[in-house]
């Protein structure tokens, strides 16, 4: 099978994945890895697939392949989501800060790592994730919404209302900064 056969079947993976038709995805991812074992993308639509369907396991095993073949953020980013879906949480804050090293904008990573950071006291350590993000998309107002949270548990109420005025100067009718900074 030739490199176009792999892309063909690759792209006919994603349509059908981006369209939730899961089985017919599923053929084409199948017949990508087949092709061409070189490339880690049918092994992450394949394991998107066992997402979906709540199979964790073989989802772990194919994000675990993909990452043999080639380490990426989106490998790394995968196996933090099924680790933090089935409470392994301190391997999936390694997984996910893995992906954002690779990725600064990897938004699967990003907004596990700030569910982690919550939910295992961890948001002293999420913050620079978030702050990094932010260099790059000063104007992604959901994730300076997010780092103001994390700034309001650490106990940083200048610097949480510093993020919700900036929000509010890009987007002056944004109800969730306005609520937020009336709480603190």
């Amino acid at each position: 099978m030739s490199h176009l056969d792999y892309e063909i079947n690759k792209e006919l993976g994603e349509c059908y994945l981006f369209m939730g038709e899961l089985d017919k995805a599923e053929d084409y991812y199948k017949k990508a890895a087949g092709s061409n074992g070189v490339h880690p993308d049918p092994y992450i639509g394949l394991a998107t697939i066992a997402v979906q369907r709540g199979e964790y396991s073989t989802a772990m095993s194919l994000y675990e392949k993909a990452h043999s073949v080639e380490v990426t953020d989106k490998s790394y980013a995968g196996m933090g989501l099924i680790q933090m879906e089935t409470s392994r949480q301190d391997e999936a804050f390694q997984n996910f800060s893995d992906a954002l090293k690779i990725n600064v904008n990897n938004m699967v990573a990003l907004f596990g790592i700030i569910r982690i950071g919550h939910e295992a006291g961890r948001v002293a350590e999420a913050a620079p994730f978030l702050e990094k993000f932010l260099e790059n998309d000063p104007e992604k107002h959901e994730v300076r919404y997010s780092l103001a949270g994390l700034y309001v548990c650490m106990d940083k109420k200048e610097a949480a209302v510093q993020q919700l005025e900036l929000i509010l100067e890009m987007d002056p009718a944004n109800e969730a900064a306005k609520e937020l900074l009336e709480q603190i």
